[in-house]
């Protein structure tokens, strides 16, 4: 295994360890939002921790397809994420901006990826990333217009 397919799986299992994070963000937003905006804020954030779990799915069958072992414990999910978990007293604003700002760690963490990837010849992955990077953007500009 050469260094930089090592150097692309422990890319990989640190998104997936930030999606299982952010996955349990989201439902504890989910659980906990509360005010004026709570019906489109709660609707939205089970959307998000859906799409989560199935970027979670494919970042770990990936990972397996291309020969390493993906990361399968809540204390490992922890020790690798770039996230911050929910601390469970955020309002409904706080709880938009920490996601923006997770959106955004992701987005420029997943241009890291997509580079190794590339640079390895494997496009499989540089383009699950590239379509993982366009939603979040997308998500990221739809908070921040509901923040102004």
């Amino acid at each position: 295994m050469t260094n930089e397919h090592v150097q692309l799986l422990d890319e990989l299992n640190m998104q997936l360890a930030n999606w299982n994070v952010l996955y349990t963000k989201l439902h504890n937003y989910h659980w906990y939002v509360a005010g004026q905006d709570f019906f489109t804020l709660h609707e939205k954030f089970e959307e998000l921790y859906t799409e989560a779990a199935g970027y979670i799915d494919e970042i770990a069958e990936r990972i397996l397809t291309i020969g390493g072992k993906p990361l399968a414990t809540l204390s490992d999910y922890l020790n690798h994420s770039s996230l911050k978990e929910a601390t469970g007293s955020e309002d409904a604003r706080e709880m938009v901006i920490n996601l923006v700002e997770d959106f955004n760690a992701i987005v420029s963490e997943s241009k890291e990826v997509i580079e190794v990837a590339e640079d390895q010849g494997d496009e499989v992955t540089a383009d699950m990333f590239t379509g993982i990077r366009v939603s979040l953007e997308k998500h990221s500009w739809m908070f921040r217009a509901y923040l102004h």
